[in-house]
């Protein structure tokens, strides 16, 4: 038997919905930012359908974009818990007015290493007609 300790599990769950909240959810920047530093990998990189970026910086100010481009008051709600093995974990979300039917629905894909996110890809869903 080894005596290398362990690495920690990945809290799929956990992180996943702490960076819907704390990061897509989050208006305020620096509170983002401080969120983003805790949940993601200095070199991380954050892949949306037309860009990616990198770096906590980058990323921050890709959100801050993201939800300028919101009707105010939209929020996203996660659709069940994330799920994950070997380090990539999934969720899916919704976006909408608070009280009010989602207007866009979508998924994360984050590769998890050392428990921060190293990589996030957003997919969208596609509208129905």
């Amino acid at each position: 038997m080894s005596n290398q300790p362990k690495s920690q599990p990945v809290d799929y769950n956990g992180l996943m919905q702490a960076n819907l909240a704390r990061v897509f959810g989050e208006h305020n920047a620096d509170k983002r930012m401080k969120a983003i530093r805790e949940l993601y990998a200095e070199d991380a990189v954050l892949n949306e359908p037309d860009t990616s970026v990198k770096g906590h910086a980058a990323i921050n100010e890709a959100v801050t974009a993201l939800l300028a481009n919101l009707p105010p008051g939209f929020v996203f709600r996660s659709i069940g818990p994330a799920i994950g093995h070997h380090n990539i974990g999934r969720l899916k979300w919704q976006s909408g007015p608070p009280d009010g039917p989602p207007v866009v629905r979508g998924m994360d894909i984050a590769h998890f290493e050392e428990n921060l996110i190293h990589s996030l890809f957003v997919f969208l869903e596609p509208n129905d007609a």
